[in-house]
């Protein structure tokens, strides 16, 4: 029988999705309060590998990666994923945007073995978390390279995406 412990702290990471830049600031200021500072932020690169979120999200979507300090405990994956579904209906009754869905937030956390995204739907791959939210492992760290599955987004296979998860997988490391 192995023994209950407490599990390893992690890396938040909250990929913010808009065409609005006001709606990437927003994002970032309202993580912050809740989070604690921002630890690194990726660019905010084109989001071009799929439409969709075209139909309620709009065309021109950029996506940026945004990490913070402390680490957090991973059990609370649900409660946060809850949270930035609030903070997305919020931007959106605060803001009058032409789309119904001005900002997307998903969020996860990076290990330095993987990367963890959390959502609200079942798939075969997801594992309840409870809540109401699923988790999955989107990348792998193997072989000195992030490793993708079936079921990977095509957005999480781009080279640019994974350097960033690299700089975050450094910073973990100290």
């Amino acid at each position: 029988m192995g023994n209950i412990s407490q599990p390893t702290p992690v890396l938040l990471l909250i990929a913010v999705s808009s065409r609005y830049d006001e709606a990437l600031a927003w994002a970032e200021q309202r993580a912050t309060r809740e989070f604690g500072l921002v630890l690194l932020k990726s660019e905010a690169f084109a989001f071009t590998e799929t439409d969709y979120y075209q139909a309620t999200m709009g065309e021109g979507l950029k996506k940026q990666f945004l990490t913070f300090q402390p680490l957090i405990d991973p059990g609370r994956l649900p409660e946060i994923k809850i949270a930035t579904n609030d903070w997305e209906q919020e931007f959106a009754e605060q803001f009058e945007c032409d789309e119904p869905r001005p900002l997307n937030l998903d969020p996860g956390y990076l290990t330095l073995a993987k990367l963890v995204l959390a959502s609200t739907k079942d798939h075969a791959h997801r594992i309840y978390l409870g809540q109401g939210i699923y988790a999955e492992t989107t990348l792998n760290y193997r072989s000195r390279a992030w490793q993708a599955s079936s079921w990977t987004y095509p957005d999480y296979r781009r080279e640019d995406f994974q350097a960033f998860f690299t700089q975050c997988r450094q910073a973990m490391r100290g």
